[in-house]
This record gives structure tokens, sequence and C-alpha cells, in this order.
């Protein structure tokens, strides 16, 4: 199906103009104020009043898919993504098994190619034994490489620091990593479990995993890969602390060390632990209110490079656990463009920088080939939402496999109305269309 996008207000590299947009064999074959009537058959969206901008491309999620099943698939959790908007996702390899080998990660692949509504890519795993593995990974077909330099759930801890400096010096691609400094965080885990025993409070969680286990870990690895000349990708920074480790003095094409913030470190502080509790427990833990402040500040001025949202959901009952037992993740892919159409909406920040740090900077950091813009010959990923209507999260609308948000009971001041994902309409006005799948995501490297 070829579709002609009428008068929609485009929002695209640092400008919003009305357009019209013609998607013809899965790509965007014409931008122009007005398209004619055309030649090919075609069905035809009035998008009056309403923005269309490139889908969100998330290069931080957790589908769980192998081996965890139970909490989400990547199926369900595509699902989730194109109905929020995200027509693109990178997906962790904390699985069962890990993603450790060149064939457990061509797996993933081929389990996404047949079940996967958005296009996909998939991190290689680091253990402390199976560089040579790692070392094999083609920088073309794949998002790149992940290390645990703090365990989280899948315990994929890396602290072998003769493998992380083979790993940073000889690795030719994107090194993505999780920071928090694994000593000092059993150190307080300790010392918190001998005060409380089995009932330590959600509340203590970022006391446990504190501002200077993250500050510790980011700055070891920003170290490495300046002495090495690392592809460096900083995962979900939480702290003020951290914000010194990056610059905005370049471009971001000429960075070789960036970083992400996650909308849920943007949203929450340790002050919605009294109502919400285990529900936004993850690692690198939620934090105090001045951390998000300046967090979103350094989105704007560029220390901060791209928003993503570490997408981890994990069943109810498992949520429902004692703090020791209770896993880390908030399932979240669903809702962040919603979440950041809703700062827009406060003044926070503009739709243009949305699109940038959503759409354009990911695909440049990452070097996505043809996604992450509105441009002739690119692949039609867009998402089309009204700004009039508004959209009230419930089970109801969940798509999760998990069933349940953060966001339960508040209503969003925006209304995804329409998905494209390759040019497939995968999403329209709460139906989805399976009988196309995403696409492999392929890099400029």
């Amino acid at each position: 199906m070829n579709y002609l996008i009428k008068n929609a207000l485009l929002i695209n590299e640092n400008n919003i103009q009305s357009a019209d947009l013609l998607i013809k064999n899965g790509r965007i074959e014409k931008v122009a104020p007005s398209i004619g009537a055309s030649p090919l058959r075609v069905q035809e969206i009035n998008a009056e009043g309403l923005h269309l901008m490139p889908g969100v491309i998330d290069d931080q999620v957790h589908f769980r898919e192998p081996g965890l099943t139970h909490k989400a698939c990547i199926a369900s959790e595509a699902k989730a993504a194109v109905a929020g908007g995200t027509t693109s996702f990178m997906e962790m390899p904390n699985t069962i098994p890990n993603t450790l080998t060149q064939s457990l990660l061509e797996d993933k692949y081929s389990i996404a190619g047949r079940t996967s509504l958005a296009n996909y890519s998939f991190f290689m795993g680091v253990s402390n034994d199976n560089t040579e593995e790692v070392l094999k990974t083609n920088k073309k077909n794949v998002c790149g490489l992940k290390i645990f330099m703090g365990s989280s759930t899948g315990n994929m801890l890396v602290d072998n620091e003769a493998v992380l400096t083979r790993v940073f010096s000889q690795a030719d691609m994107l090194i993505a990593t999780h920071c928090e400094d694994e000593p000092r965080v059993q150190s307080r885990t300790k010392a918190y479990t001998e005060r409380y025993g089995q009932n330590i409070p959600v509340e203590a969680h970022h006391e446990i995993r504190d501002e200077e286990a993250c500050l510790l870990s980011s700055r070891f690895a920003v170290e490495l890969a300046s002495k090495h000349n690392t592809r460096l990708h900083v995962l979900h920074i939480s702290t003020a602390d951290e914000l010194a480790l990056f610059s905005n003095t370049i471009p971001l094409k000429e960075k070789r060390i960036t970083a992400e913030v996650c909308v849920h470190h943007l949203w929450f502080s340790a002050d919605d632990y009294e109502i919400l509790g285990a529900q936004i427990k993850c690692n690198p833990a939620v934090k105090a209110k001045h951390h998000k402040e300046q967090l979103l500040k350094a989105l704007l001025d560029n220390r901060l490079d791209v928003i993503a949202t570490d997408h981890a959901p994990h069943t109810w009952q498992e949520k429902q656990n004692l703090y020791a037992q209770c896993p880390s993740g908030v399932p979240l892919v669903q809702h962040s463009l919603y979440a950041m159409l809703d700062f827009y909406k406060q003044g926070k920040i503009s739709l243009e920088r949305i699109a940038e740090k959503m759409c354009h900077a990911v695909a440049d950091c990452f070097q996505i080939k043809e996604r992450g813009y509105i441009r002739e010959g690119y692949w039609a990923d867009l998402v089309l939402f009204d700004l009039a209507k508004k959209h009230s999260v419930d089970k109801q609308n969940l798509h999760y496999q998990c069933r349940w948000s953060p966001f339960e009971g508040y209503t969003f001041g925006a209304e995804v109305l329409h998905t494209f994902v390759s040019g497939h309409l995968a999403y329209s006005q709460g139906l989805f269309n399976d009988a196309e799948k995403g696409h492999r995501l392929y890099f400029e490297r």
C-alpha cells in the first residue's frame, strides 16, 4: 500500500512546516507543500491540524525473549512500541541464555523477523570470557556491544579489567555501558540489610544505588574510552554528578563519547516512591528531584545526546516481592513520546527538540542507515499525533504483556493516531495491522 498524507505539520530537522508526504514502496517518495493527484494507487490520510514526525528510535529496551517470556516477548513489546509512536528499537542481551555468541545473536534477529511490528536491532553482550565472540561482531549489521559495568537483571557483570581493556581497545564499533560501581552497591546493600533485615524499604533504593556508585563507574568507562579512543555510549545517566563527564562543545556526529537520559529519570523522582513504590524500582535508581531538573537542562544543552526508555517489564506479581527479591525495571516504551509531549505542553522542551533527541540524534549517534529523519528516499518511519486530544492510560489500552504501567490513571495531553513502520501502517487509531513486519536496522560505519 502507498499513502499520501495531506496537510500535516511536519516536525523535522529543527523546523515545523505544513506539507504533504507521499509514501511509495515503504519509502518517503516526496515531501512538498502540496502534492496533487498521484498516478499511484494511494490511501489518502487527511492530517489537517495534526503533527507528523519521524518515528521514535529507542536505543535501549529489554523485550525478554528468549527465556523470560513470562514477562514479555518481542511481539508484545513491539506492538506496545508502535502504539506509542516508537518505530525502531535496540534490544539488550540479558535474556536467557545471555546473548553472548554470534549464533544466539542471530537467533534473536530470526525471532524479530517473524514477530516484530517495529524495526529492530540487538546488542551483542560482553562477558568476562567471550571476547573472541565479541570481536567477530559485524558493525554494519549490529547496533553495538553492551557491557554491564555494574550488575543488573541477568547478572552479566563484566569486572575483569583485562577484558574491559581488550574490548575497549580492539572493538571497532559502538560500546554501550550500564554504569554502576558494583563494589559500592554491594557494600551499601549489605549495610542496609544489616539495618533492616528483609524489610528494606523501596524508598532506600536510590540510597543503595546512589550518586557515587553511578559516578565511579561512568567516570571509569569514560577514562577507558578516552585512553583507547573508543566509541562509547553511556546509557541511562541518572545523576547531576555525572554530567561533567560529557561535552557539548562539538557536534554529535564528531563525538566519540555520548550519553543518554531515560524518560523515567526525567519524569519521576525519589518523592514518587511513596506512592508508586517498586513500580519505579529500576537500575540505575530514580533519584532526588534536583537530579531530574539537571538532567533536563543537560539534555537541552546537548551534554546528553538522546532520550531512551530502558523499557524493562516484569510481572505484577514479581513487583510485589520484598525489596531484595523485587526485580528492577519499568515498562515504558508505549509512553515515552507521550511523556515528552507532556513536557512540551508544560513549556519544558520544544517539538523540534523532541524530534531531535528521540529520532535524529539516535540515528546519528548509532549511524543508522536511512532512518531517523523525514527525507525523500528514507524509509517511511513516521508517527502522526494530535495535540488537541487526550490519552488516559488504563489496563484496557496497555499493550505490554505485563499489563501494568506506572502511568496508569494518568491522562496525557496528546494522542498517537497512526504509526508507519518502513512504510507499513502498523498502527491506526487503536488497531494493529500485522500483515507486514518491521525491518532489521543497518548501520553506516
